[in-house]
């Protein structure tokens, strides 16, 4: 089992940056993939990025390419996504999760954490 818990979410304004984290704990030791999704109201979940279990191969949700990053450090067990340039549309929940493999689709990701809230103000 893994446990991921997000933080860093909150209210910001249009243009503005956050740094979120997803802290990982439990079976630390597998080389799980790690990937942020997000959902806005009314709207299904969708892919925003993911890295690989090393760190040296990312992926990106055109939406949000050239503006967030997505980074883990495993000695910290710690994926972050540093989002820059915000917009409004990116008001979200935000979940962090992991996979056996790096991809895109939802329910290839086993395991989920409780997402943080990101708002951008216009």
């Amino acid at each position: 089992q893994v446990q991921l818990v997000e933080s860093g979410g909150g209210l910001v304004q249009a243009g503005g940056s956050l740094r979120l984290s997803c802290a990982v704990s439990g079976r630390t030791d597998s080389t799980y993939a790690m990937g942020w999704f997000r959902q806005a109201p009314g709207k299904e979940r969708e892919f925003v990025a993911a890295v690989n279990w090393s760190g040296g191969t990312t992926y990106y949700t055109d939406s949000v390419k050239g503006r967030f990053t997505i980074s883990r450090d495993n000695a910290k067990n710690t994926v972050y996504l540093q989002m820059n340039s915000l917009k409004p549309e990116d008001t979200a929940v935000y979940y962090c999760a992991a996979a056996p493999k790096m991809g895109w689709r939802a329910y290839t990701y086993d395991f989920w954490g409780q997402g943080t809230q990101v708002t951008v103000s216009s």
